[in-house]
């Protein structure tokens, strides 16, 4: 009967270890190129902006979207044209510096700018 309790406990181990080793496996350097730079975009344009500019749209103006041809009408044709709108705000939207932090806005008009650019596909 003793057996029972140790198996029991090395199956639990053997169950721990085989789901907690992917966890802590080194990411191999290649996997970690671009989309780690365009991730921290994607990852604060959902924090902050998605709110508002839900897949490239804006549910408070309509008509102030961030889809490519409302982008080029207002004059922002380059992702850095969009962080300083991101950055400093323009109209009723507020600048978003102090927020997004170093980089941040940089990072999200680069990701706007993909985006638009790929006419904000659903992932």
């Amino acid at each position: 009967m003793p057996i029972r309790p140790i198996a029991r406990r090395l199956l639990s181990l053997a169950l721990w270890l085989s789901l907690s080793l992917p966890l802590l496996w080194p990411q191999p350097s290649w996997a970690a190129s671009s989309e780690a730079a365009g991730s921290r975009g994607a990852q604060l344009f959902g924090q902050h902006c998605a709110g508002c500019h839900v897949n490239g749209g804006n549910i408070i103006r309509r008509s102030k979207t961030l889809k490519l041809a409302a982008l080029q009408k207002a004059g922002l044709t380059t992702p850095q044209a969009i962080a300083a709108v991101a950055a400093n705000g323009v109209g009723q939207m507020s600048g978003y510096a102090q927020v997004l932090g170093k980089g941040g806005p940089e990072a999200v008009g680069n990701y706007v700018w993909q985006q638009a650019q790929a006419g904000w596909p659903r992932k």
